[in-house]
């Protein structure tokens, strides 16, 4: 299976149109009609319908392989890379929102023993993270989640990415003020209440769920941002409820502990074979810290 017509698939899965998958790509629309063409010869059934563009039950199996594949190709690619190329004198980190102060706190260091070097960190969402790092896009990155205690954290399957804790906390539940609740409380108390689904800043509902053993735990309200900020206004003005590390919820909002299931918040760095002086240096160094 081509690994660019694949790649040609999924853009048209998501745009759900062939040409804003060709502008995305950089293609004419006649050279995307050819390259789904030529998969759907190679794997002989149709993937996409075409008016609405969706995939075919076909295709949505096909999707469900595909995003894991070209992970993994990326990531190969970027460690290939990495053997070759000298190396330079910029460092680039990402790190997801509740992560980024595990890395901020040694870059100081970073800088003095590797003057001159070009530091960029940009913040992203988690899974962001994990594929950026994988596809060499970032030297080092920092990501956060839930575990139970003495579990790392579940990144993905497609990769195989070095992982060292950097800091596990206790996790809480954030509620407006005022909120009547005053004990810790298990998931179980509440798979009725109303939540809020922050994936890159909260604990992800799908990893409560499954904690909990219930599919009742729903979003009332989802917030897809990175502003801790604002979904800290957001469980104030009563939206909904979310599980947060304790460091991680505003002292003007009230808090819970949660009691069952036993989890934590976990912290992680993750990087490939690792060549640049600094990028080994900052590993180095956090994993000293912790």
């Amino acid at each position: 299976m081509d690994p660019h017509l694949l790649r040609t698939f999924v853009t048209v899965a998501e745009r759900g149109s062939f040409s804003a998958a060709a502008t995305q790509l950089g293609y004419t629309q006649s050279a995307v009609s050819q390259h789904i063409a030529a998969l759907e010869t190679d794997l002989g059934t149709p993937l996409l319908r075409r008016r609405p563009v969706v995939p075919t039950p076909a295709g949505e199996r096909l999707l469900e392989h595909a995003g894991p594949l070209l992970l993994r190709l990326d990531a190969a690619r970027a460690d290939v890379r990495r053997t070759v190329s000298a190396p330079p004198s910029t460092l680039t980190l990402a790190a997801s929102p509740l992560a980024a102060a595990s890395l901020v706190g040694l870059l100081a260091e970073v800088r003095r023993t590797h003057p001159g070097t070009e530091i960029t960190l940009t913040v992203c969402g988690r899974s962001d993270v994990v594929a950026g790092v994988a596809a060499g896009t970032f030297a080092l990155g920092a990501t956060d989640g839930i575990a139970a205690p003495m579990d790392p954290l579940h990144l993905s399957d497609a990769v195989q990415l070095l992982t060292t804790p950097l800091a596990h906390e206790d996790l809480v539940i954030a509620l407006p003020p005022n909120h009547p609740l005053t004990r810790g409380v298990s998931l179980q108390e509440l798979v009725d209440a109303r939540w809020i689904d922050a994936p890159d800043l909260a604990a992800p509902l799908p990893a409560l769920r499954a904690a909990a053993g219930s599919d009742a735990l729903r979003p009332a309200f989802t917030y897809n941002g990175t502003n801790l900020h604002t979904l800290h206004t957001l469980i104030a003005a009563g939206h909904g409820l979310a599980v947060l590390p304790r460091s991680a919820a505003a002292q003007e909002l009230a808090t819970v502990p949660l009691t069952s299931p036993r989890l934590v918040h976990r912290t992680e760095l993750l990087h490939g074979h690792l060549t640049e002086p600094a990028a080994e240096a900052l590993a180095a160094a956090l994993s000293i810290a912790e």
